[in-house]
């Protein structure tokens, strides 16, 4: 899976190139999060403004690395097209993670809380 990253100040900025995140794309996902986690990095945005669909192994990836973070940092999400934003209102995560219309709010709104 093709993904790119950058630092702005401290927080990680995670951006899928793909336009699915499905089961042939979700393991690579998690074992990046997994890394990039265990480096250190506590605050996460995951912008999702390229990917069009993703499947419960592709949510289950990033309710991972939600979860592997737990309550030592933050994973947001931005820029969700509403074809994946209706699957995390369906199951529910919209309730779970942060989601941000823009890369700028989802910086903004880590950058308060550290």
């Amino acid at each position: 899976m093709q993904l790119q990253q950058r630092h702005t100040g401290s927080v990680l900025v995670v951006k899928p190139l793909e336009k699915r995140i499905d089961a042939s794309t979700a393991m690579d996902l998690k074992q990046k999060m997994n890394e990039w986690i265990d480096a250190g990095n506590r605050r996460i945005v995951l912008n999702l403004s390229q990917v069009d669909f993703i499947d419960s192994s592709g949510l289950g990836a990033i309710i991972s690395g939600l979860k592997k973070i737990g309550n030592d940092g933050d994973l947001v999400i931005c820029m969700v097209k509403e074809t994946v934003m209706s699957l995390f209102r369906l199951t529910r995560m919209d309730r779970v993670f942060d989601i941000f219309t823009s890369e700028e709010a989802a910086l903004a709104a880590l950058s308060q809380k550290g």
